[in-house]
């Protein structure tokens, strides 16, 4: 039994690995701890709130008495590390939260770590049971690797380049992993995946926002000239990845996530406006939902670049899949089609998004019977 803490667990990869956990470990103890900030939204994780093997922590990582107070009741022997800032333009727009949250918080959250398993008392302090049977596992992105060309492969070995605002406060703090691990001694484990996708993502990513304005027949905004090129992983796979690191991964190494999918964003958008003309026309009730005259890509409009706008992305998984055994599972047409029907399925959800009112679910929901 692992007691694991789960950092960032309410936000779009962090409750999508929560629940799959739950389900592939029924035995361990997963306490979130989330500051459910406008990405966080409490309603991803409604169908665990009565399973007395799960809790969640309204709070900040950046807080350290918060932490040294959830190691201490909780026993907390594993770190899942997602809380982060983690949309590029926000961080064009205001970097100071992203330096905030991404390395201030990781390194307390580190200070907290160590201070728990390396004290008296903690499993690596004088008599306890040995600090391998802890684990630190930080999740990072490949944005950290800046940008390919027309051809290449991003490995665990590519030297950093970040150049936005966001990647460069997750390069960082990968970097504070790693010292923590040489310097320390703590088993930090730091994982690069590509772009994830998939249900519960919040709407301002690309693939979400595309399936929601295609759905009601709004603009679909493509940067540049949608020739950018990302690698796409499914974040149920993403999560399976995870699970592989975490039983399995060396401490101290690095492991790079991909989908080994790579597409153009403006293929993405049109596979989507394929896929939801076909589903509609094919259904007489998403057409009287989703009304649209015409064919969806007629709703595409090319918008001003951002700055910085990394050309293309693309991960070798090789290490992972030899050394842990993982593999990607489907295909990103399979994959995208399924994540479509999601949010078909699940209107409700995106809806109360964008209306705002997902703000309120927790006080809604919880009226304070959750610790804060």
């Amino acid at each position: 039994m692992r007691r694991i803490l789960v950092t960032g667990g309410a936000g779009f990869i962090g409750s999508n690995f929560v629940r799959y956990m739950r389900a592939a470990r029924p035995q361990d103890r997963l306490v979130v701890l989330d500051k459910l900030t406008y990405a966080g939204n409490l309603a991803n994780l409604a169908d665990l709130a009565e399973d007395p093997l799960f809790a969640f922590v309204r709070g900040d990582i950046r807080d350290r008495a918060l932490l040294d107070g959830l190691f201490d009741a909780e026993g907390i022997d594993t770190v899942v590390h997602f809380a982060a800032e983690s949309h590029v333009d926000r961080s064009i727009l205001g970097p100071g939260e992203f330096i905030d949250t991404n390395v201030i918080g990781t390194f307390t959250l580190l200070e907290a770590a160590r201070n728990s398993w390396s004290g008296p008392g903690g499993p690596g302090g004088p008599g306890g049971q040995g600090a391998e049977k802890t684990r630190f596992i930080h999740v990072s992105t490949d944005e950290v690797y800046g940008s390919l060309g027309p051809t290449g492969l991003f490995t665990e070995t590519t030297p950093y380049r970040p150049n936005s605002p966001y990647s460069a406060s997750k390069a960082a703090s990968d970097h504070l992993v790693r010292a923590y691990h040489h310097t320390y001694g703590l088993n930090t484990i730091t994982t690069n995946c590509s772009n994830n996708y998939g249900p519960y993502q919040f709407p301002e990513k690309l693939i979400p926002l595309m399936i929601i304005n295609a759905l009601k027949g709004e603009r679909l905004p493509v940067y540049g000239d949608g020739l950018y090129v990302r690698d796409w992983l499914h974040v149920t796979d993403h999560c399976r990845a995870l699970d592989a690191v975490l039983e399995r991964g060396a401490p101290g190494e690095t492991y790079n996530i991909g989908g080994r999918s790579e597409w153009k964003n403006i293929d993405i958008v049109n596979l989507v406006c394929e896929t939801i003309d076909g589903l509609v026309s094919r259904d007489e009730r998403l057409a009287a939902l989703y009304p649209f005259e015409g064919s969806r890509k007629d709703l595409i409009e090319f918008v001003k670049d951002r700055p910085g706008h990394d050309r293309r992305y693309a991960i070798d998984c090789t290490k992972i899949e030899t050394e842990l055994g993982w593999r990607n599972d489907g295909t990103f047409e399979q994959r995208i089609g399924e994540t479509i029907d999601w949010y078909i399925q699940n209107r409700p959800w995106w809806e109360q998004i964008i209306s705002g009112e997902y703000l309120d679910y927790y006080d809604r929901q919880y009226g304070g019977r959750l610790s804060e």
